[in-house]
Formats: C-alpha cells, sequence, structure tokens
C-alpha cells in the first residue's frame, strides 16, 4: 500500500482532500476484506469438490452455499456466479454415493 504522508513521492498522483484521502484508505481496507473472503469461498469450494463422502459434503455444502450468498449480496462476485456455482456444487453433492 502506498504511503500517505505529505512527503511521499507519489503526491501528485494522489488527490489532495482529507475525504478522498479517506476514500483510499477505506477503500484499500475493502479490497483486503473482500480479497480475503473470496479466497476463503474458493478453498472451500475446493475442499467440497475432494471430498468422497456425502455426509461430509452436505454438511460442507450449506456453509459453501452460504458464503456464495453473502458475497454475492455485497457484489463480491456476480449474483449469477454464485448462483451457477451453488447449482453445480449442488449437483456434485447429489451425485455423490
Amino acid at each position: 500500500m502506498q504511503s500517505l504522508n505529505k512527503n511521499s513521492k507519489n503526491r501528485a498522483k494522489m488527490a489532495n482532500h482529507k475525504s478522498s484521502l479517506k476514500r483510499i484508505r477505506s477503500n484499500a481496507a475493502k479490497r483486503l476484506r473482500n480479497r480475503y473472503q473470496a479466497k476463503t469461498t474458493r478453498n472451500a469450494i475446493k475442499k467440497l469438490r475432494t471430498t468422497s463422502t456425502k455426509a461430509d459434503a452436505t454438511a460442507l455444502l450449506s456453509k459453501v452455499i452460504s458464503m456464495l450468498d453473502r458475497l454475492a449480496k455485497k457484489n463480491v462476485i456476480h449474483k449469477n456466479k454464485a448462483s451457477n456455482n451453488k447449482s453445480k456444487l449442488t449437483k456434485f453433492v447429489n451425485g455423490l454415493s
């Protein structure tokens, strides 16, 4: 992350208003939070895909669906992407024996 000091070399590229500087800081914090949540969800999806028993997969599926819904609600991922993922994962779990 870039430094927000007055003596920073990148000062010319940055905004001069207090509200703009705050927006830059808050956007960076939101970006990190969104990336963390999206990566955690992707890891949960991979874990679900490698599950071989239906009982374990069913328990994990509800958690993954909840994560996907939360990301779609916050516009971290597109709602159609969340829906497609939920559909594919549900079909996968239903196909397990």
